[in-house]
């Protein structure tokens, strides 16, 4: 067990650092460089063997089987009707493809890579208990004693929000708010981590909690599995750019990725929320998005940003309009909120159909 309570302010739940006492300070610190923040939330699947990276290539949404040592890449696993059900953060040393999940996706997604081992030569296992995660900056995390068990150090370097070889980007606000999003993720033993937090402890070392850490990822519109509902495709909340490879060979869901991208249009978009923050409310998952009267999309995610003030990130339905005035239902009361558009409604149909002319009709035989 990570000792946090010997650090002073220390708030933790479920065994996750919330935050050490200032939120705010510790979002300006995190994303100064000035602090880590150890990911709790955050878990390890290891998949070596000779066939892994041709393997999670054919089963993900991401090109993989050429991926180098050292390179970091995101891949999702998608229903036969193209959902997202699994995220992956990957980064592969030469022998083993990492896996950085979220904690309360782990089980399932390692449960399904066994049963899809066939006679291929893999052996996907939970690594959680030999690597834990910790995140900041390129810069913080260079500094860190990263696990290197090939000779690679396994950092994880998120390419949010550019737009991946193979991938596609929606959003067309320039610059991007997560222009300037310097995150990166690091294995490191768990008595690595009990270093870090013995050096905090001792004033020695800063860290920032997952509190910071969420509000820096919504303000980026950075999506996470934690959002996701079953209905949840990648086009809806702008993962194709980072997840997505358009162009690889056929995997489960990739028909409707192909369909929804160059025919159609996705039936949802992502939008970001400034939230009135007068009544020092914040919504949470599952809230309902009004415009007007009519329920049109629910909140994924909501946070205090540290110069943002209070902001979330919303699905809302394809149709309504981009100018709409916005509420959300929370547990206290109406908050009024506007919309900025992340996903365009227009987002999809890239696909230049030829028009065919019109057949005349047939001229009755005499």
């Amino acid at each position: 067990m990570v000792a946090y309570a010997d650090i002073p302010g220390a708030v933790v739940v479920d065994g996750v650092l919330h935050h050490l006492g200032n939120p705010l300070a510790e979002q300006r610190a995190l994303n100064a460089g000035a602090a880590i923040a150890p990911l709790d939330e955050r878990t390890v699947i290891a998949v070596p063997g000779e066939d892994r990276l041709s393997w999670l290539d054919s089963l993900s949404s991401q090109a993989l089987a050429h991926l180098a040592p050292g390179e970091s890449a995101e891949l999702l696993i998608l229903d036969p009707q193209g959902h997202v059900e699994h995220a992956a953060s990957v980064v592969d040393d030469g022998q083993t493809a990492w896996l950085i999940v979220d904690a309360v996706d782990a089980e399932g997604l390692l449960a399904w890579l066994r049963k899809m081992r066939f006679r291929l030569r893999v052996d996907p296992r939970d690594a959680g208990g030999e690597l834990v995660v910790v995140g900041g900056t390129a810069a913080a995390i260079a500094g860190l004693d990263a696990s290197a068990p090939a000779g690679v150090p396994l950092v994880w370097h998120d390419p949010w929000p550019g737009v991946a070889a193979g991938g596609w980007g929606y959003a067309t606000v320039d610059p991007h708010p997560g222009g300037q999003r310097d995150w990166s993720e690091a294995l490191v033993a768990p008595e690595a981590l009990d270093r870090i937090v013995a050096e905090a402890a001792s004033g020695d070392r800063t860290l920032a909690g997952s509190i910071a850490v969420d509000a820096l990822r919504i303000a980026a519109w950075r999506p996470r599995i934690g959002d996701v509902d079953e209905r949840m495709l990648p086009h809806e909340v702008d993962w194709m750019r980072t997840a997505v490879h358009l162009a690889k060979g056929c995997y489960r869901g990739q028909e409707t990725v192909a369909k929804v991208h160059n025919l159609g249009h996705p039936p949802r978009r992502l939008v970001a929320l400034q939230l009135d923050g007068s009544d020092s409310v914040l919504p949470t998952r599952g809230d309902v998005v009004r415009a007007g009267a009519d329920a049109v999309g629910t909140v994924l995610a909501a946070a205090i940003h540290y110069e943002e003030g209070p902001i979330a990130l919303a699905i809302i339905r394809r149709s309504t309009p981009v100018d709409a005035d916005l509420a959300v239902d929370a547990e206290d009361g109406p908050i009024a909120a506007a919309q900025e558009v992340v996903v365009p409604p227009e987002a999809g149909a890239t696909a230049s159909v030829p028009r065919l002319p019109r057949l005349g009709r047939r001229v009755a035989a005499p």
